[in-house]
């Protein structure tokens, strides 16, 4: 029986990069299908209506799948999209829950474009792939998500040596560098944009651990995609993808959580 992590990879493959999505919708989802990607309806019916359009959109379509976790039930894939030979490129963040079969039953996004460099000279899809240390999975889950409540949402940066490497933190974010010195200036109250305010899912399998965050910059609410790397009980490595929370009336759907 393919697990939960399989039938992810061959429903966003099989359904998207391969043009196929009725056959692999048949064979990858259980009986219902809940949706948070706000453009897109719930359902079979939703997911074709979306989709089908976007596929002739898009006649040329290179993706693939970069970090593949599997946490129980959940699902988290980090993914490239390249679009009609450059014209778009994407990078998107999917969780997604499953049924005691492993097929999938409800998915959750971010997509943010692809960004080539940032100021250590890395991308939001380079650095390491492979999963390792399979017995420190739930000290490593455990690891990030009390980084992200004690640190990210009570603004505890005192903390921060507690849950990060000190010298050794390769960033992959856009805007930040590498190093705790990064995030404290990132994270300065007096010109800090990004707030968070709830860590929503997270899994974790191995040496990754991949958060669902609710967020707000400035004044505007986001989903938030935040991956992390561990090595001997502290984070050495950090992605990152973010997009607004569109308004309400836009919603196709229940929304983004």
């Amino acid at each position: 029986m393919p697990s939960a992590k399989e039938h992810a990879i061959a429903l966003y493959m099989g359904g998207i990069r391969d043009g196929n999505p009725r056959a692999a919708l048949d064979a990858n989802i259980g009986d219902r299908y809940t949706q948070h990607s706000t453009g897109v309806k719930d359902g079979k019916d939703g997911f074709l209506e979306f989709f089908e359009p976007f596929l002739e959109r898009n006649p040329v379509r290179q993706m693939e799948i970069k970090r593949a976790l599997q946490d129980g039930r959940h699902v988290f894939l980090h993914a490239y999209q390249n679009l009609n030979n450059g014209d778009a490129e994407w990078v998107t963040a999917d969780f997604f829950d499953s049924d005691q079969d492993g097929k999938i039953v409800e998915h959750w996004d971010v997509i943010a474009p692809y960004n080539p460099l940032n100021p250590s000279c890395r991308s939001n899809i380079d650095g390491p792939t492979e999963v390792t240390d399979l017995d420190k999975t739930a000290r490593n889950k455990r690891l990030v998500i009390e980084f992200i409540e004690y640190c990210l949402i009570d603004n505890r940066l005192d903390l921060l040596g507690d849950f990060v490497h000190p010298r050794c933190l390769q960033q992959h974010s856009p805007m930040i560098g590498d190093g705790l010195d990064a995030i404290l200036q990132e994270f300065d109250p007096e010109h800090n944009k990004l707030s968070y305010q709830e860590c929503v899912l997270a899994v974790g399998e191995g040496n990754f651990v991949a958060t669902l965050n609710r967020t707000r910059w400035d004044k505007t609410d986001q989903c938030q995609c935040d991956l992390f790397r561990v090595d001997d009980g502290r984070i050495i490595e950090h992605w990152e993808l973010a997009e607004p929370v569109p308004p309400r009336e836009e919603w196709a759907n229940s929304g983004k959580f």
